[in-house]
């Protein structure tokens, strides 16, 4: 159930709570409003902290460059140019 479906059921139990004006006999509907409502803001709270949980960003580690031992001389012989 996502978070419309969690709104939705909270909305119905609003409704049933204080809308409506029905007996029905064995069913108290003021009651069973609020359990909707109550289950709905339930639903509500575990999918935002699912939500937050996957919205975690870890920064990527930076690669380490390791800088080779050897070194170039730049005096035109010794990369192979200028034979």
């Amino acid at each position: 159930m996502g978070l419309g479906g969690c709104i939705i059921l909270m909305a119905a139990g609003a409704i049933l709570t204080f809308a409506t004006d029905w007996h029905m006999q064995g069913v108290n509907l003021d009651l069973v409003g609020i359990i909707l409502m109550i289950v709905g803001l339930i639903g509500v709270s575990t999918f935002s902290g699912i939500a937050r949980r996957r919205r975690v960003v870890v920064q990527p580690t930076a690669p380490v460059v390791e800088e080779e031992g050897r070194y170039h001389r730049r005096d035109g012989y010794s990369d192979g140019y200028g034979v």
